[in-house]
C-alpha cells in the first residue's frame, strides 16, 4: 500500500512537472529509505563484481546504442512526425569550452546520477513492489518508467521525447541485465557526453537521412 501511494505521488510530480521532477523524486527516495530504514542497495545500487570491466562493457554498449539511435531511430521519428528534435538549449555549446565543461558536469550529476536514482532506482523499484518482479512485470515497469521519463523532456518536442523514451527503456534494461543501477548511471553519462561533444564540435544537428 505504501509503495502504491509513493508511485502515485511520484507519477503526479512528473505529470505536473513539479519543480525539477528528478530532484523531487530523488528527495522522495531519500525519505522513503529513511522511513523504511533501508540502504540504497534496496533501490538497485549494488556493487558490481569486476566493476571496471563491467562498466567498460556498459560504456561500449552505449556507444553502439547511441549510434543506432542516431542512425535509425532519430530519422524514423523525424519522418513519422514531420518534425525535428528541439535542441535549442544546446545552441550556444559549439566551440565554448567553459559551457562544455559545465554541461558535462551537470550531465554526470543532475542527469546521470540524480535522474537514474529517481527513475531507474526509486520509481522502478516502487512500481515493481506494486506489480511484482516477474519478467513481464519488470518489462511493463521499465516501459512505464521510460514514458514518465519522456514527459520531463517535453521541451524537446515529440521527436525528442520519443528518443528519450527509447534511451530510458535501454537504461531500464541495463539495470536488470547488470543487476545494478550503476550500469544505467554510466550509460546515461556516456550517452550525454557523446551528445555534448558532438554539439561542441559541430553544433546542433539533425538526423543523417
Amino acid at each position: 500500500m505504501v509503495s502504491a501511494v509513493e508511485v502515485v505521488l511520484a507519477s503526479a510530480a512528473v505529470a505536473v512537472d513539479l519543480f525539477l521532477p528528478a530532484v523531487v523524486l530523488g528527495g522522495m527516495a531519500v525519505v522513503s529509505l529513511l522511513v523504511r530504514r533501508r540502504g540504497p542497495g534496496t533501490l538497485g545500487f549494488h556493487r558490481l563484481p569486476h566493476a571496471g570491466t563491467r562498466l567498460a562493457q556498459v560504456a561500449g554498449l552505449t556507444v553502439v546504442w547511441t549510434a543506432m539511435v542516431f542512425g535509425v531511430v532519430m530519422p524514423v521519428a523525424e519522418h513519422l512526425t514531420g518534425s525535428t528534435q528541439d535542441i535549442g538549449e544546446f545552441a550556444g555549446l559549439e566551440g565554448d569550452v567553459g559551457k562544455l565543461l559545465l554541461f558535462l558536469a551537470l550531465s554526470w550529476t543532475l542527469a546521470a546520477l540524480v535522474e537514474e536514482l529517481a527513475f531507474r532506482g526509486y520509481l522502478l523499484t516502487r512500481i515493481t513492489d506494486v506489480v511484482g518482479d516477474s519478467g513481464p512485470a519488470r518489462a511493463g515497469a521499465v516501459v512505464a518508467v521510460a514514458m514518465l521519463f519522456g514527459l520531463i523532456h517535453a521541451e524537446q518536442g515529440p521527436v525528442g521525447m520519443a528518443l528519450v523514451v527509447v534511451d530510458a527503456t535501454y537504461y531500464g534494461v541495463l539495470r536488470y541485465v547488470f543487476r545494478s543501477v550503476w550500469a544505467p548511471v554510466v550509460a546515461h553519462g556516456v550517452s550525454n557526453t557523446i551528445g555534448m561533444l558532438a554539439f561542441f564540435l559541430v553544433g546542433p544537428f539533425g538526423a543523417p537521412w
